[in-house]
Order: C-alpha cells, then sequence, then structure tokens
C-alpha cells in the first residue's frame, strides 16, 4: 500500500501542475524555503507526565505541508517529513537507554487507510528506515476529534485502544504525526501500561504550540 501511494503521488505531480504545499508558490511540490523550514529543531514537552519530543512546531510552513501529505494524497512530501520524524526519534531515544526499544505508531482504522490509499505514520516511519511495532488497536471508533475541545477530546478517546501483541515487560516508545492536546498519546500511553508495558515517552513530527 505505501508503494503505490508513493508511485500515485509521484504520476499526479508529473501530470498535474502543482504549487509549494508550503507557501502555495508555482513550480516544485515544495519550494528551496519552506524546505529549510522544516528542518528539525526537537523540543520537548510533558503531557501527563509524559516527555513528548517534537522536531518541528505546528506553525507557519510546517501545517499545510502535512496537511497536504496527510489529506491531499501529496505522498512526494514524505521525505522532510519522515526526516523530521527520525530526529525527534533519535532525540527522544537519545534521552533513554534504546536496546529494545519497541517504536509503536498509534491505533487507526482501517477505513482512514483505505481511503487515503496509506498510513501517514506508517509511510513516514518506513520513509525514515524505522522499524515499528503495530502493538495498538482500537475497540471503538471515536467521534472525529476535529471540532471537539480539550476536555471532550480526552473523553472521546478514553478506553478506546487496546494492546494486539503481548507488551509485558517490553519498553516502549509511542509515534504519531502530530500532537494537540494530547489526548491520543494519552490513551496510547493508559494502554500500552495496562499491558504491561513501561511507556518511555513519544516522538512526533510536529506540536501544536502551547497557549
Amino acid at each position: 500500500m505505501d508503494r503505490i501511494a508513493r508511485v500515485a503521488g509521484f504520476l499526479q505531480e508529473l501530470v498535474l501542475p502543482v504549487d509549494c504545499a508550503g507557501c502555495g508558490t508555482a513550480g516544485p511540490a515544495l519550494c528551496p524555503e519552506c524546505r529549510w523550514r522544516l528542518r528539525p529543531d526537537p523540543s520537548v514537552r510533558r503531557i501527563d507526565g509524559l516527555p513528548v519530543v517534537s522536531a518541528l512546531p505546528y506553525a507557519g510552513v510546517v501545517q499545510p505541508v502535512v496537511v497536504a501529505f496527510k489529506n491531499e494524497g501529496r505522498t512526494g512530501l514524505a521525505p522532510p517529513l519522515a526526516a523530521a520524524l527520525r530526529a525527534a526519534v533519535s532525540a527522544a531515544v537519545g534521552t533513554v537507554d534504546g536496546d529494545g526499544l519497541l517504536l509503536v505508531p498509534m491505533a487507526r482504522t482501517r477505513r482512514s487507510a483505505v481511503e487515503r490509499g496509506y498510513d501517514p505514520v506508517r509511510l513516514l516511519l518506513r520513509r525514515a528506515g524505522l522499524p515499528r511495532t503495530d502493538a495498538l488497536r482500537l475497540v471503538r471508533r471515536p467521534r472525529d476529534q476535529l471540532r471537539l475541545g480539550r476536555e471532550e477530546r480526552f473523553a472521546n478517546l478514553r478506553d478506546g485502544m487496546a494492546a494486539r501483541v503481548p507488551l509485558a515487560g517490553r519498553r516502549v516508545l509511542l509515534v504519531d504525526d502530530v500532537v494537540t492536546t494530547g489526548a491520543t498519546l494519552t490513551e496510547a500511553a493508559r494502554c500500552a501500561r495496562a499491558a504491561g508495558a513501561e511507556v518511555v515517552g513519544a516522538a512526533t513530527v510536529a506540536s501544536t504550540p502551547l497557549r
């Protein structure tokens, strides 16, 4: 599925005129200036005690590039975003013992992957050359988070995941694309801990600036 998505994105950019996903100027899918603005600069925030390392702020050109990659099928934007995710994972692993650490992406509905033709986080992990363990699954389909407030997001996801593989005694680093309120990571951490894992932290491509 990832290979088909990459080929489809490449063919789309060959056939159709494209604009820079970051600033909208005509030309390459990502102009040199916007590509420069995607250089990773990892930062850490804590969500319910969990250290979350993010490579980029979800602001400026980062936001439209991520949206274009996730929701508009522009998989040609994967390389700089994969580099950012790799930097976040490296920074997160640099603070702990990485021996035997599992990189665990968030649980996703099969429907969302089918509709897109690819799973954004798993595609980025593959492009970054990072292994993954699909250890989490959804036990119910949550409501769309887009229009929900902070407390509503946490309530919407609470008890919504379960472990799909044994995690007792394993050490886990959670992985996602963008962290906003932290509701998804909080539920994933709860689920992994309930299955016996030690959750050492999380890594994401970008983080919404705190207000």
